[in-house]
C-alpha cells in the first residue's frame, strides 16, 4: 500500500471531485505573502476548470515555483535521460534483480494486462513501480495533465516567470535510487498497492474534498513513513528539508509567487505547512 503513496508525491497524487475547500494557502509573513498549493500531477477530463482558488493564487502572483523545471521535463531529451537512467545497460534482466515468488507474481500481473514481461525486462525496479502505476492510472480514466503542467503552459503563454526549487537532475535522482536497497520488497509493496489503489485513491479523494490535510496524513503520510521509512525519507522528508530554506526566504522578498509541490509534501509533521506554521507565519486555507 504504501510504495503508491510514495509515487503520488512525485507522480500519481490525483484531484479530488467538487472540492469544496481548495487545497492551496495563502502563506504570509509580517511584510509578505506568498501562495502554496498541492501540485495534482495527473488528472481526469472532468477535473477541468480547476478549482477557482488556484486560478485567484495564478493571478494574485508574479512568480509560478514548481519543484522542478517544468518546461524541461516536458522536452524529449529528458524523457530520453530518464529512460537511459532507469533501465539497465549491461545486460541486466529484472528476473537477475527480483526474487523468484516475486518475479512469478510481476509476470502474473503483467499477463492479465496483455503485457509480456519482455516489454519490462531491462526496466530498474523503480521505473517498472512507476509504469505499472500509471498503466493502473489511465486505466482508471486518469489521462489528463496536472495541475503543473497546466500552469506551466499558462505561465509559459502569459510571460509569466517561473522558477524550481529541485532542478530536473536532482529530481532523477530521486527516482532512479529508488528501490535499489530492496528491489524485491519495492516491487511487491508496488503490487499490493495497485490491488487497492481504487479505495486508497477514493480516500485521497475524500480528504481533498474536505480540504482535510489531516485526513490527508492519516491516509498518505503515516502508513507510507511507518512502513517505508527510507523511500519516505528520500521522497518526502529530506526534499520538504532542502525546499523549506527557499521558501522563507521567498516570504522575505518582493515578488509574490505561487508555489505548486506535490500534495504529500504539504501534510503531516514533517510537511511544508507544518513547517512555515512552526516558524511563526501565518497560513489561510483558501
Amino acid at each position: 500500500m504504501t510504495f503508491i503513496r510514495a509515487l503520488s508525491s512525485i507522480f500519481l497524487l490525483l484531484f479530488a471531485f467538487n472540492i469544496h475547500a481548495a487545497s492551496i494557502w495563502k502563506v504570509s509573513s509580517k511584510t509578505h505573502s506568498l501562495y502554496i498549493g498541492g501540485t495534482i500531477h495527473i488528472l481526469t477530463p472532468d477535473d477541468y476548470p480547476l478549482p477557482k482558488e488556484y486560478d485567484i493564487a495564478y493571478q494574485n502572483s508574479n512568480k509560478v515555483v514548481f519543484e522542478t523545471d517544468m518546461v524541461a521535463v516536458r522536452q524529449p531529451e529528458f524523457a530520453q535521460k530518464m529512460m537511459s537512467l532507469m533501465t539497465y545497460s549491461d545486460g541486466t534482466t529484472i528476473d537477475k534483480v527480483l526474487d523468484a515468488d516475486t518475479y512469478q507474481a510481476l509476470v502474473v500481473f503483467l499477463s492479465s494486462k496483455g503485457v509480456p514481461i519482455q516489454a519490462l525486462a531491462a526496466y530498474k525496479p523503480g521505473m517498472i513501480a512507476i509504469t505499472l502505476s500509471m498503466m493502473e492510472l489511465n486505466a482508471m480514466g486518469y489521462t489528463s495533465e496536472g495541475v503543473d503542467v497546466f500552469y506551466s503552459k499558462l505561465a509559459t503563454g502569459h510571460s509569466k516567470p517561473q522558477a524550481w526549487l529541485e532542478t530536473p537532475d536532482e529530481q532523477l535522482q530521486f527516482l532512479t535510487n529508488m528501490g535499489d536497497d530492496d528491489p524485491s520488497t519495492m516491487i511487491d509493496y508496488t503490487l499490493k498497492d495497485i490491488a487497492t489503489m481504487e479505495d486508497t485513491f477514493g480516500k485521497l479523494h475524500k480528504a481533498w474534498s474536505k480540504g482535510d490535510m489531516s485526513a490527508m496524513a492519516d491516509v498518505g503520510i503515516y502508513p507510507f513513513k511507518a512502513d517505508y521509512p527510507a523511500i519516505y525519507e528520500d521522497l518526502i522528508s529530506t526534499r520538504n528539508k532542502n525546499w523549506f530554506p527557499q521558501i522563507v526566504s521567498m516570504l522575505e522578498d518582493e515578488p509574490t509567487e505561487l508555489i505548486l509541490v506535490g500534495a504529500l509534501h504539504l501534510a503531516g509533521p514533517d510537511g511544508i505547512l507544518t513547517k512555515l506554521q512552526a516558524k511563526g507565519y501565518t497560513i489561510e486555507q483558501m
